[in-house]
């Protein structure tokens, strides 16, 4: 019976995730660069520049989620396989909430629809609750990195 390759196990095999040196200290770097795009996200609604607000909310998410990457050794080349690492690696393992991995997917494909297609308009409530979700993604990996 062959066993059917997991959606990381793809990654790797496409070498959208790779190996490198773990490091702590550029996994907090890249928290960091988490909490300014947070921070750029918060600017962007109040000036209500939504369609930004949108894409620097995920950038801070995606940094977040970056980080425990980082710190385990890994690059990634691929914002899905960076969810599908987290979702394999601390999901199943209990040791973060599969609402993350919902939260990473959910305003990735957001962040996708609003740079590529013609018509999708972002909202104030999007660029709200993208803010909202960027402060607990970051807070939950940060636990872990710290």
């Amino acid at each position: 019976m062959v066993r059917q390759l997991s959606e990381l196990d793809k990654c790797f095999k496409k070498e959208l995730i790779r190996k490198t040196l773990p490091s702590r200290e550029k996994a907090l770097k890249s928290i960091s660069k988490a909490k300014k795009w947070l921070e750029e996200a918060k600017k962007n609604l109040e000036f209500d520049l939504v369609d930004s607000c949108l894409v620097s909310s995920y950038s801070a998410m995606f940094h977040a989620a970056r980080a425990l990457l980082i710190r385990d050794g890994f690059r990634e080349k691929s914002h899905y396989c960076l969810a599908r690492y987290v979702e394999e690696k601390y999901v199943n393992t209990n040791t973060l909430s599969s609402s993350i991995v919902a939260l990473l997917d959910r305003f990735r494909e957001l962040r996708h629809e609003d740079l590529y297609e013609l018509d999708f308009l972002a909202t104030s409530e999007d660029a709200e609750e993208a803010i909202k979700n960027a402060e607990i993604v970051i807070r939950e990996v940060e636990k872990l990195i710290r």
